[in-house]
C-alpha cells in the first residue's frame, strides 16, 4: 500500500480524480480524519472536507502509472 495526500480545490478536480482512479482494479480509498471513502465514488468523495488535504491509500505494489497520472493533485 503507498498513501499519498492530494488537494481536489474545484468539482472539475474531483470529476478528473474520478475518472483517473476508476480505471485501475485495485481498491483506493480516501480517508480524511475518521472517514475513508471509496476514491471512486464521486458522492463519497464530496461527503468529505475537501478544504484540506485529503489522504489517498493505493492497495497495490504497482503505482508508477498512476501516480504519474495523480501527480498533478499531490501535495505534502
Amino acid at each position: 500500500m503507498v498513501a499519498v495526500n492530494v488537494l481536489l480545490s474545484s468539482i472539475n478536480d474531483v470529476k478528473n480524480f474520478v475518472n483517473i482512479v476508476s480505471k485501475y482494479d485495485f481498491d483506493i480509498d480516501l480517508a480524511s480524519g475518521r472517514y475513508v471513502v471509496d476514491a471512486k465514488s464521486i458522492m463519497g468523495i464530496f461527503s468529505l472536507d475537501l478544504a484540506k488535504p485529503i489522504k489517498v491509500e493505493i492497495h497495490t505494489d504497482d503505482t508508477d502509472k498512476i501516480m504519474g497520472e495523480l501527480a498533478p493533485y499531490i501535495t505534502e
